[in-house]
């Protein structure tokens, strides 16, 4: 039986993340010794690595549920976990457009910028006025 300590460190979850994942029902209640310490087994450990790659893919806790119970039921249809990923596919390419904007609306304020002083800043300008900005970016980073 495998410790919560040696789950956090095999997989890079923190052990507060690992008994938020239990809470919320994404890891089962592991068992427990007499002295109450949580033991888990190689499926937990499969588990959160499951849990925590989707995590680096950016997938949200909703949609790793649906994936968790697709996985635990392996006779499904494979379409579900499809479209998942492909709506997760499709917002990661909404940000990226989003941040594609950014970075060109950032490297104008930069190259408008003489470097003079504050009070003639371009860069302090573009962002005091909003209609100074040649692309639509609002909503973004707020």
């Amino acid at each position: 039986m495998l410790t919560i300590g040696y789950l956090a460190k095999k997989t890079g979850t923190k052990v507060q993340t690992i008994r938020y994942y239990e809470q919320v029902g994404l890891m089962p209640e592991p068992g427990r010794t007499d002295g109450g310490q949580r033991r888990y087994g190689n499926a937990e450990l499969d588990r959160l690595s499951f849990i925590r790659h989707a995590r680096q893919l950016g997938f949200s806790l909703d949609a790793i549920r649906e994936l968790l119970d697709l996985s635990d039921h392996p006779a499904r249809s494979c379409e579900e976990a499809d479209a998942i990923a492909r709506r997760q596919l499709k917002q990661v390419e909404q940000r990226v457009a989003r941040l594609e904007v950014l970075r060109l609306e950032l490297e104008r304020m930069i190259e408008e910028c003489s470097g003079g002083r504050a009070a003639d800043c371009r860069v302090l300008e573009v962002l005091r006025d909003h209609s100074e900005c040649l692309t639509d970016h609002e909503g973004i980073g707020t």
